[in-house]
């Protein structure tokens, strides 16, 4: 059976997610603040971690970028009632898969970890110690770091999990909706335009470099081009 990370300090809903998953089939382990979770994280090495931002001692945004240097494959969903894009995309940027505002149906978040759980992949599909040339840059996926001669880039998890897909697609065309399940875990719109500021930073980074281009596929997705 799953094994869920359930982190949430608000005593009565924790405990009611925690009964309705196990009523499920789940088996939840669950922590009342960041440090405790992220203790019980190291302990029991769960199949996903469902975190609330907005925790004592130690936040849900610092605490998954924590869980990430640690581990890139192990699903997060952020639960909280913050609904500004710039949390969204924080939460995303850190590592996470799904990002869950409350009040939430019990049903959609089973959905949810479910489909996170089945999708559950390694981050990065390259040997874990080969850089890859990507024109005059080299990239580090594993260290989540861009170089250009002395100069250094760090990217976030999410930051390279796209540049990843994108040189594996090098000069092919990389679909809109295959990165977003793969990233995401839903191609629904809000996701899509998150993706975009993410395709909009990788640019940015890759300025410096002419011959190297992330283009627009009109309707399909996107190149890496060099």
């Amino acid at each position: 059976m799953p094994t869920i990370l359930l982190i949430e300090d608000e005593a009565s809903l924790a405990l009611i997610v925690k009964d309705s998953l196990e009523v499920r089939g789940f088996v939840v382990q669950h922590a009342a603040d960041g440090e405790e979770g992220l203790r019980l994280f190291r302990q029991t090495a769960p199949d996903i971690v469902v975190v609330d931002v907005m925790l004592p001692r130690l936040d849900g945004f610092s605490l998954a970028a924590q869980i990430r240097r640690e581990n890139t494959t192990v699903p997060l969903i952020f639960l909280t009632a913050r609904s500004q894009p710039a949390d969204v995309v924080r939460g995303f940027e850190l590592g996470g898969n799904d990002y869950l505002r409350k009040p939430f149906s019990m049903d959609e978040l089973v959905v949810r970890i479910r489909a996170l759980l089945q999708r559950a992949v390694p981050v990065v599909s390259t040997a874990p110690h080969e850089p890859l040339q990507i024109g005059r840059y080299v990239f580090a996926p594993t260290q989540q770091k861009l170089r250009l001669a002395d100069a250094e880039i760090e990217l976030t998890h999410r930051e390279a999990a796209l540049l990843q897909r994108l040189y594996d697609h090098r000069n092919h065309v990389l679909e809109r909706s295959t990165v977003l399940l793969d990233l995401w875990g839903q191609d629904h719109f809000f996701n899509g335009r998150s993706l975009d500021v993410f395709i909009t930073r990788l640019r940015r980074y890759l300025r410096a470099d002419p011959q190297v281009q992330i283009l627009n596929v009109r309707g399909i997705g996107y190149k890496l081009v060099m």
